[in-house]
């Protein structure tokens, strides 16, 4: 089965004999792939919506690999008791929507080794719950695909050191390893800063406000680690 570049690098990230569990699996490509790779022993495809759960059932049943895969209908880590997988993926949903994800079911959080998450926007919250939930990254990346850049995180149980703010927007493994998709992934989010100062610029009183003061500093520091590429 040939996976796009966006499933493919979140397959890669998948450690070898781990029980995988992918939330949000749409149609179970991640699963079927790294069973039958023989990279993951077990997996686990969990959907909220009832379109993909059938879809990924189907998958599934052509293959003959009901025996290794099971596929759960429900919300988030709901879908798995602790202790059932080592690995998740949660990818191709928002920031926010990752962090409610985790926060959601602590016990089954706390049970995984691995997470591997790919946000499509506010990567910056979710490394900021990841390093005040002691989760640490152990490797990031950016990916293009069909034209659209996609970050990758992949974090372990662990302290992280503090680092400077800025960085849990650029990523700081993105930032020590300066991948050649950097400096278009920083302008990328200097467009989105900018996007937001301006709607907010419309009113006054949003100029005078807190919000407006971090999104201009923070536009400030994404210009000033572009200038360093």
């Amino acid at each position: 089965m040939k996976l796009g570049e966006r499933l493919e690098t979140l397959a890669s990230f998948v450690p070898q004999g781990t029980r995988l569990a992918d939330i949000g699996t749409d149609h179970a490509y991640i699963p079927i792939k790294v069973v039958e790779k023989n990279i993951a022993i077990s997996a686990i495809a969990g959907d909220v919506h009832s379109g993909p759960f059938e879809a990924a059932k189907d998958n599934v049943k052509n293959l003959g690999l009901e025996h290794k895969i099971s596929v759960r209908l429900g919300n988030g880590l709901a879908v798995l008791s602790p202790g059932e997988a080592d690995t998740v993926v949660i990818a191709g949903m928002g920031g926010s929507t990752i962090v409610q994800i985790l926060s959601s079911e602590p016990c089954v959080t706390k049970s995984l080794k691995r997470l591997i998450l790919q946000p499509m926007v506010g990567a910056g919250s979710v490394r900021r719950w990841l390093a005040e939930n002691q989760w640490i990254m152990i490797d990031e990346a950016l990916v293009e695909d069909d034209g659209r850049l996609y970050e990758i995180l992949v974090a372990e149980q662990g302290l992280s050191l503090e680092v400077e703010p800025i960085l849990h927007e650029i990523g700081v493994i993105l930032w020590q390893e300066k991948p050649a998709l950097l400096k278009r992934h920083i302008e990328s989010l200097m467009a989105q800063t900018k996007r937001v100062l301006v709607e907010m610029a419309s009113s006054e009183k949003a100029q005078h406000s807190t919000k407006f003061h971090e999104y201009t500093e923070k536009l400030k520091q994404l210009e000033a680690k572009r200038q360093c590429l």
